[in-house]
This record gives structure tokens, C-alpha cells and sequence, in this order.
């Protein structure tokens, strides 16, 4: 039995079993309701490849501090299938409370307590065991001495569609777990001490899905078209329920091609369209890419890495599809590709990216990977400010020309309909009129004209975010998802000397990255992937050869204890 445990300053809560047994509704509660009550939280989901069955489980990190990042250690194990205890084999220590139920306790022998709650005898009694995951909420809502009636918001808004009687019996359920947790609290001692605070409930709960959604309304959007595939769907689906509000077309598209052909055709007619896929839908769009380069038509594309090649790890992540993106594509011309770190600068960088798309005319990446798209956390609305966007097409007169050569390299663009002007475009090499052309200078004229823009988006490039002293000699260089858990493990290590610098404009990198990579005497890069791709990149871009590369291709991220072993490695 447990006996005055108390968890302080940190508590990581995991829930684990099979699919279908309503992990992600744990989940969206807890997170939910905690941050509500002014708990700073993170969460994350890890699942396999299927609807039903296998083995899953979601971390819940409670803190003081602003802790954004995925950890090893399991204080406290829910398993809704004892299964799950192999799953997680490596991540149980013997410091680890196993908080199980009665029929299952027997086969949770992997830690040194195990206590025994009859979670599924309530689950029973409030209306069968559909509730069991509802009986586990309550139960971890009363350790952290939440109210139990804090859940009703949240249950009538997620069950309120079923009818009212499905919203009492899940109450019920509720507060049947609820009394489970405050006997245990009160009898047994255990304690989670953590503070509640103001600021933490002046937040917004967002996990990757939503803010890459939100910034796609913010920066414009008005349409559409992805065919569903894991990670990328959650964009998809988010967009069409801001859609209802904001006057967004939306298209499920036959298959990825026709998606992006799609997209392209919105830009042509004036709208400001994005495109959601994966790596292995992405790699269906490579052609309409190329397109997009010739007849320099904006475009924004949100690709969420997966491990592949091929369907690879489906439902895990990583970071190897960058060189992919950065190449895809016959033919040389430019691109910007942006790689959100925070749930802010989700938000920030997409609405970004429809700016940069329509002014440049070129296509703009936001990529992120699953990790990032299901991790949920409280993000501060100061730090998301929504800018008033601009459309850069003209009126067209009877002497518009498409792609005229102007001192800047940028042709006026021109809508059809809007104006006497024809806009002619084509996927051939073209005079300025948009007619097809085989001339040699014509060609080189347009390439020049195509490629000068990539200097410009380079002089308006997204700072990087330097964590450290400016003194510094030795650089941590990381990108997109990374940037919680590298700042942790940074912060942790403490070393004199030493800066962590997150960059959120992959490519092109800006003056910044350069001049900051350029007076390191140790360049040091962390990614999710097996050959360090953006470390190749960031060689290429400043001359500077990376010192050392910490890489990680398991299909999990990093975590904090991993990190930290490697900075403090370091020397």
C-alpha cells in the first residue's frame, strides 16, 4: 500500500492500453481540466498503426515550471490493459506507482508498488465499462484536489451531441472515480503538490493540430484540398471545423495530386489556398511543385513528418523528410521552408507563410512532424499576435504582362477577371506574355528573374531564437519540434560558454544564423533523423562544418534525460 507518497515540482502520469479503450479522451480531460485550473501541462500521444487493439499510451506532465517536453520517466502508470506494461518496459522503474485495477494488478508486477483500485467495478456500476477511462479521469482529478464538478463543462461539451442522459451517466462515472482519488488522497497519503496560477488559466490549451489551423485562418486561408493522411489529417480536419466560421472552401481531394492542382488553381483565381500531407503524399506532389516554380504561382503546403521510406512508422515521428522537401521538384527555384518549434509559432509561422507565399509568389513549406501535431500545451496569446494580412495581386490594364522583367525580379501578378489584362501562365519556359518560348536568352533571363527572389526572402528571413549568452563559443543548433526538450536539457545542464539557438526559417537561412554560426567555435546540431540533415544544410548555407551531430531515427523524439545525457557529454 501506498504510504505519504507526495510528487512535487514535476509529475509525469502516464495511461496505457489498446486503442478504442478511450486513451485520447483521458487525455483531452485531464489536460483540459488541469489547465483550466491553472496546472501547467503537456501532453502527448504514442500509438500504433491501427484502430483496434496493440499498445498505446498518452504522457500527462504536470509542472511548476514551463516544461514542454516529453520525459522517460513514468511516476505514476495507469494501465487501462496490463499489456501495456511490456510496452513500456524500458520507461517503469522501481520508483514508478502502478495505480491499477483489481483484475489486473496481479500481471503489473514490473514496478515495486502496485496498488489496487476497482476502477472497472465502478466503471460498471455508473453504466458499463465504456466509462472506465471517465472512472480514471476523476480519480487523477482528485489528486490534484480539483473540484469534482470540474468536469461538467467539459463533458456536456463532449458528450452534450449524445443526449443528456449519455452527459449524466459520464458525470456519474466522474465523480464515482473522483471519490476513489480523494479516499486514496486522504487515507493513504498520496499527494501531488504542484501551484495553480493565474497566468497559466490566461493561456489557450492548443495541441500542433490547431495552431498550424489557426494560422492558416489567420494568414487568409480560403481553401483547402488534402486527401487524409496520419500525421497531417488533424490540419485537415481543424480547418474544416474553422471553416463553419470563416468561409473556408474545403475539398477532400480523390488523391494527393489532385489536392495540390487544386490548391495551385485557388491561387490562380485569387484565393489563398494550403495543401495538408505527409511525407508519403507529399512525394505524389513533387511535379505540381515544380509547377508552382514556373509559373510562379504561390503556395503554402504543410507537411508532417513520419518515419519512412514508404509507410515506414505511420503513427510515430521524426524529422528525415527535409532534404525532401528542400529538393522536391525538377528544375532549380526558390522556396522558403519554416518549422514551427512552439505551439506559438505555429500559429505565427503559418500566417507568416501566406504573407511570404503571395508576396514572393513561390511556394512555402511549414513543416512539422507528429510529434509536434498531437502535443498539447498552454500557449500565450501575446506571443500569437494576428496581423492584418495583404493581398499583393494587381488590376490588370490591356498591356499586363505575366511574368514581365522587372528591377526586383518580381512580376506583377494578376488575377483573372480582376482587370482588362489577359494572365496567361504556362508550365513551359515563357516570354513575358506567359506565351511558350525555346529562346536561350529568354531562358536565362527567367531563371535569373525566378532565382534573385531567393535573396530577398533571405533579407526578410524569421529570426532564430538564441537561448544563452551572446559570449558564447560552443552553439546547440536545433529546429522544429525539438526546441521544448532542447531548451530543457540545455537549461539543466548549465555549462558556461554554451548557447542553444533554435531555428524556425529553415531555409533560407537568414543573416542572423549565419553570423551567429560563424563566430562558434563548436557547432553542435540536434535532429530526429539518421544523417543530420539540416546539419548538411546548415554546412552548405555558411561554409562551417558541424563539430558534432546528435541524432535520433527510433520513431520516438528526444527526451529530457536523453538530452541532457548527451549535453553534459559534451565537454
Amino acid at each position: 500500500m501506498v504510504k505519504n507518497k507526495t510528487f512535487a515540482e514535476d509529475v509525469s502520469i502516464v495511461f496505457g492500453g489498446e486503442a478504442g479503450q478511450g486513451i485520447a479522451t483521458i487525455e483531452q480531460m485531464c489536460a483540459t481540466i488541469l489547465h483550466k485550473e491553472g496546472f501547467h501541462t503537456f501532453s502527448v500521444s504514442e500509438y500504433m498503426s491501427r484502430v483496434r487493439g496493440g499498445s498505446n499510451s498518452t504522457e500527462i506532465r504536470v509542472s511548476n515550471g514551463k516544461k514542454n517536453a516529453f520525459v522517460e520517466r513514468i511516476d505514476i502508470l495507469f494501465p487501462l490493459d496490463c499489456a501495456v506494461s511490456g510496452h513500456l518496459a524500458g520507461r517503469i522503474s522501481s520508483d514508478t506507482l502502478i495505480i491499477a485495477d483489481e483484475t489486473q494488478s496481479g500481471k503489473c508486477a514490473e514496478a515495486r508498488e502496485v496498488v489496487r483500485v476497482p476502477f472497472l467495478e465502478t466503471a460498471e456500476a455508473s453504466g458499463g465499462k465504456i466509462y472506465l477511462n471517465v472512472v480514471m479521469a476523476g480519480f487523477v482529478l482528485a489528486l490534484f484536489e480539483v473540484s469534482d464538478s470540474a468536469a461538467d463543462d467539459f463533458l456536456k461539451n463532449k458528450f452534450g451531441r449524445k443526449g443528456e442522459e449519455v452527459v449524466k451517466q459520464n458525470m456519474e462515472a466522474v465523480r464515482k472515480g473522483w471519490a476513489l482519488g480523494e479516499k486514496m488522497r486522504k487515507e493513504q497519503g498520496l499527494q501531488i503538490v504542484l501551484e495553480r496560477r493565474d497566468q497559466e488559466k490566461s493561456t489557450v490549451l492548443l495541441n500542433g493540430e490547431m495552431a498550424i489551423s489557426i494560422g492558416a485562418v489567420a494568414g487568409g486561408c480560403d481553401f483547402i484540398a488534402s486527401y487524409p493522411m496520419s500525421p497531417s489529417t488533424g490540419v485537415f480536419n481543424g480547418i474544416a471545423e474553422l471553416s463553419r466560421d470563416f468561409d473556408i472552401a474545403v475539398e477532400q481531394a480523390e488523391d494527393e495530386i489532385a489536392a495540390i492542382n487544386m490548391g495551385l488553381g485557388a491561387w490562380y483565381a485569387g484565393a489563398r489556398a494550403i495543401i495538408s500531407t505527409s511525407g508519403g503524399g507529399f512525394a505524389l506532389m513533387a511535379e505540381a511543385v515544380s509547377l508552382a516554380g514556373m509559373i510562379e504561382s504561390p503556395m503554402v503546403l504543410h507537411i508532417a513528418q513520419r518515419p519512412g521510406p514508404a509507410t515506414g512508422l505511420p503513427t510515430q515521428t521524426e524529422q528525415g523528410d527535409l532534404n525532401f522537401v528542400l529538393h522536391a521538384g525538377h528544375g532549380e527555384f526558390p522556396r522558403v521552408i519554416l518549422a514551427p518549434g512552439t505551439i506559438e509559432d505555429g500559429v505565427v509561422l503559418t500566417q507568416r507563410a501566406f504573407d511570404l507565399a503571395d508576396k514572393f509568389q513561390v511556394p512555402v513549406f511549414v513543416l512539422t512532424d507528429q510529434f509536434y501535431m498531437d502535443m498539447h500545451l498552454g500557449a500565450q496569446s501575446d506571443m500569437m499576435p494576428i496581423e492584418k494580412y495583404q493581398k499583393y495581386f494587381v488590376e490588370t490594364d490591356e498591356q499586363y504582362l505575366r511574368y514581365k522583367y522587372t528591377s526586383d525580379g518580381l512580376s506583377p501578378r494578376g488575377i483573372p477577371g480582376f482587370g482588362k489584362g489577359f494572365v496567361c501562365v504556362d508550365s513551359d519556359e515563357h516570354e513575358e506574355n506567359g506565351h511558350i518560348t525555346e529562346s536561350h536568352e529568354t531562358r536565362v533571363q527567367m531563371v535569373d528573374k525566378r532565382m534573385a527572389r531567393l535573396e530577398m526572402i533571405r533579407e526578410e528571413a524569421i529570426l532564430a531564437e538564441l537561448v544563452g549568452p551572446q559570449d558564447f563559443s560552443t552553439l546547440i543548433v536545433g529546429w522544429g519540434s525539438t526546441y521544448g526538450v532542447m531548451r530543457e536539457a540545455f537549461e539543466a545542464v548549465e555549462k558556461p560558454g554554451t548557447a542553444f539557438l533554435h531555428i524556425k526559417q529553415v531555409y533560407p537561412l537568414g543573416a542572423d544564423v549565419l553570423e551567429y554560426v560563424g563566430r562558434a567555435s563548436r557547432v553542435v546540431v540536434v535532429e530526429n533523423n539518421i544523417t543530420g540533415q539540416f546539419a548538411d544544410l546548415l554546412t552548405k548555407e555558411t561554409g562551417r562544418k558541424v563539430d558534432d551531430r546528435i541524432v535520433q531515427y527510433d520513431g520516438t523524439p528526444f527526451s529530457v534525460e536523453k538530452l541532457t545525457e548527451e549535453f553534459e557529454n559534451l565537454g
